[in-house]
């Protein structure tokens, strides 16, 4: 269920909206002033944030800059009676995401609130598959996405069989893996049982990435591992 927290001051306007939303499956919240409106935003987390602008203490704009300026990104609607141009670009331009002026439709409401929603929600979904594409260990960073190495934020140039490998370690850290899993992976053919490339190949990675030894291990016997010491 997804939580919305409404800031406003009109009693009615507040038991029309809520009455509404909690009809179409939203948990809402209320906040009657800015201040409180703010506290309430530190202390849990709204999916949606529904705003007036003439509010007791802080007004709505104060509010919505200084839930940007402390990285709370959810989706701010402003609902206000003040319909100018100047006010509505003041209000996206403060870090709005949508503006509606009263009065309103409720089914208006509803949709833009949905679309709010649906787009950030779009959002969250694209940055956590972009992170992951990134593989952090120590003080090392891979971007798959990028197909860069980074050790201490400097750049680590890899041959495309050196990041392979890499690749192949860190998406398994923490398990051991034989020299013939490694072929496998990382070469994508059958070598000779008795090849020493692996061995070739994680001495050259170690150089360039590792040359304290404190990521890549050798398990006697039965292969390498990548983890943290």
């Amino acid at each position: 269920m997804k939580k919305i927290l409404l800031v406003e001051d009109e009693t009615s306007v507040v038991d029309f909206i809520k009455k509404g939303l909690t009809e179409g499956n939203y948990e809402v919240s209320v906040a009657f002033d800015g201040n409180t409106a703010i506290n309430m935003a530190l202390e849990s987390s709204f999916d949606l944030f529904i705003l007036d602008i003439m509010l007791p203490d802080k007004n709505g704009l104060e509010v919505c800059k200084e839930l940007r300026i402390r990285n709370i990104k959810s989706p701010v609607l402003f609902l206000s009676a003040l319909g100018t141009s100047e006010n509505i670009a003041l209000g996206l331009n403060i870090g709005a995401d949508d503006y509606l002026i009263k009065p309103f439709k409720f089914i208006e409401l509803h949709a833009r609130i949905n679309a709010l929603l649906r787009r950030s929600s779009q959002k969250e979904e694209n940055k956590e598959e972009k992170s992951k594409n990134v593989y952090l260990i120590g003080d090392l960073m891979v971007n798959d996405d990028a197909k860069t190495v980074a050790k201490n934020g400097n750049v680590v140039s890899l041959t495309a069989t050196e990041y392979r490998l890499l690749l192949v370690l860190i998406k398994n850290k923490g398990k051991v893996l034989s020299r013939i899993d490694i072929l496998e992976s990382a070469w994508d053919i059958n070598f000779n049982l008795g090849t020493n490339v692996v061995d070739v190949y994680i001495n050259y990675l170690r150089k360039k990435i590792d040359p304290e030894n404190e990521l890549i291990h050798t398990v006697v016997g039965m292969g390498y591992i990548l983890k943290e010491k």
